[in-house]
C-alpha cells in the first residue's frame, strides 16, 4: 500500500495534487450543473443537445493538439498553466453570471463550451506534461495514477454536491464556485515556478525536433503507441460520453431529478477511483494488460445496457467506472512513459486529443443513440467497440510474436551457417 502512494514523498507533488483535486472537484460541480441545465430546461430533455456540448468542449482539442502540445514542449509550462487558468476562470463565470441573471440561452452554452474547449485544447497537454517536470522519472507511472485519483475522487463527490447544490440553490451558483476553485491551481503553479529548485525543467525543444508535426511522426514510429491509442480511442467513444446516456437514461427511464443524476455519476466514479488506484499500484502498463481491460469493458457495458433495477443498474456503474478508468489510464501512462522528455508536451497532444478527440466524436452519436433507440443501446455499443479494442490490441501481440519468432529463426539460421563453416 505504500508503494501505492510513493510519489506524495515529494512535497512539491502533494501540493499540486491537492491544488488540481480542488480544481478538479469545481469542474465536476460544473459539468453536473451544466448537463442538467441542458437536459431539464433549456433543451426539452433533448439528449442530442448534451451530445453537442460534449462534441463543441472536445472538438478543438482535436484540431488544436499538434499547435498545442508543441507550445506545452517549446514554452516554460508553468507561466502556459498561469494564462490557462485565468482563462478558464474567466469562462466560469461568465456561464456563471448569464445563469443566474436568467438571460443564458442554448446558443449562449454552445459559445462558452466551444470557448472552454479551445482553452482546455492549450492547458491539458501542459497540465500532463508539467507533471513530469514536478516528480523525477522513476515515479512518473505512480504519479500519474494518483493524479487519476485525485480526478476521480473529485467525480465521485463532485456531482453528488451539484446535485444537492442545485436542487437547493441553482446551477448558477454552482458553476461559479467552479470559477472560484482555480484561484488555488493558480497559486501553486506560481509557488512551483519560483521554486525553480524543486522542478525536473523539461527539455525544450530544440533544433531538428521544434516541428509541431513531431508529435506525430514520433508517434508514427513507435508502433505500440499507435496500437494504444487505437484501442483507447475504441473504448472512449461511448465510455467517456457517460453525461449524455446516464442523463437521458435517469430521466426517462429511471424519472429521477438532479440528485439521481448526481448519485448516478458518483457511483460510476467509485469505479474510476478503484481503477486509478490500481494503475497506481502496478508496474508500468503493457499493451497485453490493456487486451484484458478491453475484455473486462465490454463485459462491464453489457451489464450495465442489461440492468433493470436502478441500484443493479448502480452496482453495474461501479464496475464500468473502474474498467474504463484503467484503460485510459493505463494509456496515458504507457505512452508517458515510452516518449522521450523532449516529445514528452506534444505526444500527450496528441494522445489526449485521440481521447477527447473519440469523445467529440462520440458525443452527438450517443445523443442519437439516445433519443432514437434509448440509452441501453448506447451502452451496448459500448460493448461492441470494446470487443474491436481488445482484437485491436490481440493482432498486435499476435504479429509481434511471430515477428520475434522469425527474427529468433533468421538468428538460429546464421548461427547454423557459421556453425557448418567453422566445422568444414
Amino acid at each position: 500500500m505504500l508503494q501505492t502512494f510513493r510519489s506524495l514523498e515529494n512535497r512539491y507533488f502533494r501540493f499540486w495534487l491537492s491544488s488540481v483535486f480542488v480544481s478538479n472537484l469545481g469542474t465536476w460541480l460544473q459539468r453536473t450543473a451544466l448537463d442538467w441545465l441542458v437536459i431539464a430546461y433549456l433543451s426539452k430533455q433533448n439528449a442530442t443537445a448534451i451530445g453537442i456540448v460534449v462534441l463543441l468542449q472536445y472538438v478543438p482539442q482535436l484540431v488544436l493538439s499538434p499547435f498545442t502540445g508543441f507550445l506545452a514542449d517549446y514554452f516554460d509550462r508553468a507561466k502556459l498553466l498561469l494564462v490557462t487558468q485565468v482563462l478558464l476562470m474567466s469562462t466560469s463565470f461568465t456561464l456563471g453570471m448569464l445563469v443566474i441573471t436568467e438571460q443564458v440561452t442554448l446558443v449562449h452554452i454552445y459559445f462558452l463550451a466551444l470557448t472552454h474547449g479551445v482553452v482546455v485544447a492549450f492547458d491539458i497537454p501542459a497540465r500532463h506534461a508539467f507533471v513530469s517536470d514536478v516528480v523525477p522519472e522513476k515515479a512518473l507511472t505512480n504519479a500519474v495514477g494518483l493524479n487519476s485519483v485525485s480526478f476521480n475522487s473529485a467525480r465521485l463527490i463532485g456531482p453528488a454536491i451539484a446535485g444537492v447544490l442545485i436542487a437547493s440553490t441553482s446551477s448558477g451558483w454552482v458553476i461559479l464556485m467552479n470559477a472560484m476553485s482555480y484561484i488555488p491551481m493558480l497559486c501553486c503553479v506560481l509557488w512551483l515556478s519560483l521554486k525553480s529548485s524543486c522542478v525536473f525543467k523539461h527539455h525544450s525543444a530544440t533544433k531538428g525536433t521544434n516541428k509541431i508535426s513531431d508529435g506525430f511522426v514520433y508517434i508514427a514510429s513507435r508502433r505500440e503507441m499507435v496500437v494504444a491509442l487505437a484501442m483507447v480511442s475504441c473504448v472512449c467513444i461511448t465510455g467517456m460520453s457517460f453525461a449524455v446516456y446516464l442523463s437521458s437514461i435517469n430521466i426517462n427511464e429511471f424519472h429521477g431529478g438532479a440528485m439521481q443524476y448526481g448519485m448516478l455519476v458518483s457511483m460510476m466514479a467509485v469505479g474510476s477511483i478503484t481503477g486509478a488506484v490500481l494503475t497506481a499500484s502496478l508496474p508500468a502498463p503493457t499493451v497485453r494488460r490493456m487486451v484484458y481491460v478491453a475484455t473486462a469493458y465490454s463485459i462491464a457495458c453489457l451489464c450495465v445496457a442489461m440492468s433493470g433495477s436502478i441500484w443493479m443498474f448502480c452496482v453495474a456503474l461501479v464496475f464500468l467506472g473502474m474498467t474504463l478508468q484503467l484503460m485510459t489510464t493505463s494509456a496515458n501512462a504507457f505512452i508517458q512513459v515510452s516518449s522521450d522528455k523532449k516529445y514528452k508536451g506534444r505526444v500527450m497532444a496528441v494522445a489526449i486529443s485521440v481521447i477527447l478527440g473519440s469523445t467529440a466524436l462520440g458525443g452527438p452519436l450517443v445523443g442519437w443513440l439516445c433519443d432514437e433507440f434509448g440509452g441501453r443501446y448506447a451502452i451496448g455499443l459500448g460493448a461492441l467497440l470494446g470487443i474491436v479494442a481488445c482484437i485491436i490490441g490481440a493482432v498486435s501481440l499476435g504479429n509481434a510474436r511471430s515477428q520475434h519468432t522469425l527474427c529468433r529463426l533468421s538468428i538460429d539460421s546464421t548461427e547454423t551457417k557459421e556453425y557448418e563453416k567453422v566445422k568444414i
